[in-house]
């Protein structure tokens, strides 16, 4: 487990701060940050981390928190359980994080889950998906939506909108994929899908030449795969190697990223996905985040850096209105409603997660676009 607090990047925002602004009034305040930064899913952590130090950038040159300055403690997961675990004991001791954002995966979000619970820490993910995770713990808080809502979408998606009837599903073997592939299969077969075979892989597997061969046999009109872009991007060359074109895929948001366009290259032309957040969107927090994430980094933020923009700005602001005391934050956290964020305006449910309007996206000629037909 490596520690990344936010250097050199926050150090020298803090001493830029320090000789331009007054004096700080107190301490800074401290929230920890668990997150892939490297690994499998290394992308979506370091899109996490760019989109926070932008906001922090911002928040302290504004005067911080209270006259305080807001400083982040990140700490590498990889998404594994195990470490996502021991930096959730990390932080819960450190009496000066208030607290988390984090973690990226349903599976390492929930395996930390029990420790922030009775620790007494908000765990706030901008990612986690599973529909029994924010439920588990009254100190947990989602900000993306659920498979038990994205789901149901996908399956409209390719029922109603494609007209694909014969669907068959390759999902990740994990608590999220098993999830987004049972909310998926339920609503596809009540709008009168026929879901031909259901197939799993581990994110270990790197060869899928044989389960695609045999879903390949049973001529599916679709193919829907929970999964992450690394995944996908090897899935959809080997199937274009097969020689298997005939077949629309599909995916939740969890593809939504350049890295499957710079992996996957023409074959995931034509992929169906959807997205919470588009760049392209004229509201005025919108275009201010994606002005301010391109001249910062030259490049487009996508959705899991708009995620993690929205997650730090919502607990900033909550920690203006209560201080920080972490009953407090998670008291007042829950009673978010109508936040203006940009990935859509924010209001927990009583389950403490939230309910998103997808977008419908395509794949064309090597980007993502909106599907309008």
């Amino acid at each position: 487990m490596k520690t990344r607090v936010l250097i050199p990047l926050l150090f020298a925002l803090m001493l830029a701060l320090a000789a331009a602004a007054p004096a700080w009034s107190g301490e800074p305040i401290h929230l920890g940050l668990s997150a892939p930064l490297t690994g499998n899913f290394a992308e979506y952590g370091q899109n996490w981390q760019k989109a926070i130090t932008l906001a922090l950038e911002w928040i302290n040159a504004a005067g911080g928190v209270g006259g305080r300055p807001v400083v982040i403690v990140a700490e590498d997961s990889k998404s594994d359980p195990k470490d996502s675990a021991a930096i959730a004991q990390k932080f819960t001791a450190d009496s000066r994080i208030v607290a988390e954002i984090g973690d990226f995966s349903s599976t390492a979000s929930m395996a930390a889950q029990p420790i922030y619970d009775q620790a007494g820490m908000v765990q706030l993910s901008p990612t986690t998906s599973h529909p029994k995770w924010a439920p588990g713990s009254v100190w947990s808080f989602g900000i993306v939506g659920t498979q038990a809502g994205e789901g149901p979408f996908m399956a409209r998606y390719a029922v109603e909108k494609l007209g694909k009837k014969r669907i068959a599903v390759l999902h990740i073997n994990n608590d999220w994929g098993i999830a987004a592939k049972d909310n998926f299969v339920q609503a596809a077969k009540e709008l009168g899908a026929q879901i031909l075979a259901v197939e799993a892989y581990f994110e270990t597997d790197k060869d899928f030449t044989a389960v695609l061969t045999k879903l390949r046999g049973l001529k599916p009109e679709l193919l829907y795969v929970p999964s992450f872009y690394n995944e996908m991007a090897l899935m959809s060359k080997q199937r274009e190697k097969l020689g298997w074109t005939d077949v629309a895929i599909m995916g939740p948001g969890s593809l939504y990223s350049p890295k499957l366009l710079e992996i996957g290259g023409s074959s995931v032309n034509g992929l169906y996905t959807s997205a919470v957040f588009f760049p392209n969107d004229p509201r005025p927090e919108v275009q201010k985040f994606v002005k301010g994430f391109e001249a910062k980094y030259r490049a487009s933020p996508n959705m899991f850096a708009a995620l993690a923009y929205d997650a730090v700005n919502l607990l900033t602001d909550t920690i203006r209105k209560v201080g920080t005391d972490r009953k407090a934050i998670r008291d007042e956290l829950a009673k978010t409603k109508n936040w203006p964020g940009v990935t859509g305006k924010i209001t927990f449910t009583e389950r403490r997660d939230v309910i998103k309007d997808y977008r419908h996206l395509v794949i064309r000629d090597g980007r993502f676009a909106l599907f309008d037909k």
